[in-house]
């Protein structure tokens, strides 16, 4: 199995596993209890990670969100507590995730493991919200080491990807439409009707940044020998929630 094969067999598990706890019920139920209000959890505790920070410093992380709405929930979030220590709330409500929908199907020590020796490989340039994850508090059991390590490596695709957006003349909103248009109005973006009609959206360049973005991301992968990468797209595929 080549990098890039290992790359675009796991993009959807990297992609999609973490983000079921940033729409998890009770996230967002624990930063109410924090005292954060709406969406200002995600932006408060995602951004966390990047410390004590202007606002436009997180929008410009957050890339696909209307920056203004990022910049307005920053702020509200000032005084409930320290960014840092959003950073770790936040983290908590991935590792409580879980802990609680991961079936105990596979080695999750060894698929931790694995994640481990990528992301601790990874030049982390370009990607501030993947180095500002990784020095958050680590958890120690090995479903919450999962899904630490493969949020990581989710802001580190992610930086990739909004890399080859850009380079693909792609904006943000367009990318947001093409993607998921469902999504424009939680990203803060006017809907369809409003802007470009679907038939009009560059989808032939979304697709090449996918591309694009594979193959960067195959690059970090190249520190597992092919049977690890192997077990690796294994492990990720036999993963099943509760």
């Amino acid at each position: 199995m080549s990098a890039l094969e290992t790359a675009q067999l796991t993009a959807q598990f990297i992609g999609d596993i973490p983000s079921n706890f940033m729409i998890d019920p009770n996230t967002y139920k624990r930063g109410s209890e924090l005292g954060f209000q709406g969406m200002d959890f995600y932006v408060g505790g995602r951004g966390g990670a990047l410390g004590d920070v202007d606002g436009r410093v997180v929008a410009a992380s957050f890339f696909f969100f209307n920056p203004q709405m990022i910049v307005d929930a920053w702020n509200s979030s000032l005084n409930v507590m320290d960014r840092r220590s959003a950073g770790n709330e936040f983290a908590r409500c991935a590792h409580a995730w879980a802990e609680q929908h991961f079936s105990d199907a596979i080695d999750f020590d060894r698929l931790a493991s694995l994640l481990a020796q990528i992301n601790n490989n990874v030049n982390p340039a370009g990607a501030p919200l993947f180095a500002g994850w990784l020095s958050l508090d680590k958890p120690q059991t090995p479903k919450s080491r999962v899904i630490h390590e493969l949020n990581a490596l989710r802001e580190l695709r992610g930086a990739y990807h909004q890399a080859a957006i850009l380079a693909t003349g792609i904006s943000p909103r367009e990318a947001v439409a093409i993607k998921t248009p469902y999504m424009l109005g939680i990203y803060g973006w006017d809907s369809p009707d409003s802007q470009a009609e679907p038939e009009d959206l560059p989808t032939q360049d979304w697709q090449q940044a996918e591309q694009i973005t594979n193959q960067l991301t195959g690059k970090v992968f190249e520190v597992l020998t092919q049977d690890e990468q192997q077990e690796l797209v294994d492990l990720l595929s036999a993963i099943t929630l509760l």
